[in-house]
């Protein structure tokens, strides 16, 4: 299983075993490379599933409960949203649409951030809410690609959290937050997940269990997607997906811990902070009536 992290300020690491064996140079040289991150750079300029054998012999290991992982694409190019992709959530919500109605959304890539870190409520009267996805990381250009030919253009797959305020606001200023897009903890590649229609999911917050899926349920499958999303806009490597929500969304509150598990990819857990939390009505812009 290759799986790539971003850990220790910006180092590439490749898990194997309990190890973290540090390959940045070996897949993106020795430059800087920008708030977007050396795996970022990786993506964009190598191999389409990233590294099938390196000689691993010589290079720094860190084991990995000593490392602080960070998000593996820190800023993405884009985040597209998928909304309503289950129809277990459909029925939830109550809603008469979904993604064959609604199309694709576009999240701020600046609500990005990695394992352990802080969601941050915004409102202390306004519900937010988690949502446990699948993220699809795209690996070279797409426009207008046929679902049969569209995981020939993904890099890799990771784990996300797709947060949302429960107010008026379209949906994509809800969704665009600060830290309301966790991603992580690694990127595993494409070629060891040859059917992302079948990958069970979990969602915990509180130690209790909110949401329990499995990918072949998506309404939009992962192909379909891709080339739906791709006749809208060309995607770019490093650009990623969210691939839709299941039913058992939920309030989040101070304190909580939020955990996303995706079969053959790994577990995703970060905490949620309203210590700064403030009135809906106080909000920068609002308008008095």
């Amino acid at each position: 299983m290759v799986r790539l992290a971003l850990f220790n300020k910006g180092r590439i690491g490749l898990l194997d075993g309990d190890d973290l064996v540090d390959v940045t140079e070996l897949l993106a040289g020795s430059g800087t490379f920008g708030p977007a991150g050396a795996l970022h750079h990786h993506i964009e300029t190598a191999d389409l599933h990233g590294p099938a054998e390196l000689d691993l012999a010589g290079r720094t290991r860190f084991p990995l409960a000593e490392t602080v992982l960070e998000a593996p694409l820190p800023r993405p190019g884009k985040i597209i949203g998928a909304p309503v992709n289950y129809l277990d959530h459909k029925a939830e919500m109550e809603y008469t649409t979904s993604v064959a109605d609604l199309g694709v959304f576009l999240k701020a890539n600046s609500s990005v951030i990695g394992p352990g870190q802080d969601i941050l409520l915004p409102y202390s009267d306004k519900r937010t809410d988690q949502e446990g996805e699948l993220g699809v990381v795209i690996g070279r250009t797409a426009a207008h690609v046929s679902p049969d030919e569209a995981l020939d253009y993904v890099f890799g797959y990771t784990c996300l959290l797709d947060i949302t305020v429960r107010s008026g606001e379209d949906r994509s200023t809800r969704k665009s937050f600060d830290t309301f897009t966790p991603i992580g903890p690694w990127i595993v590649t494409a070629d060891e997940i040859p059917d992302p229609d079948s990958l069970d999911l979990r969602c915990d917050v509180g130690g209790a269990r909110r949401q329990r899926t499995n990918t072949a349920h998506l309404i939009y499958g992962i192909r379909d997607l891709i080339a739906y999303t791709s006749s809208v806009m060309t995607l770019h490597p490093g650009d990623v997906i969210a691939t839709g929500t299941p039913a058992g969304v939920g309030p989040l509150s101070h304190g909580d811990r939020v955990v996303v598990e995706i079969e053959r990819i790994g577990r995703l857990e970060v905490g949620v902070d309203g210590s700064r939390a403030t009135p809906y009505e106080e909000r920068p812009g609002r308008r008095d009536h």
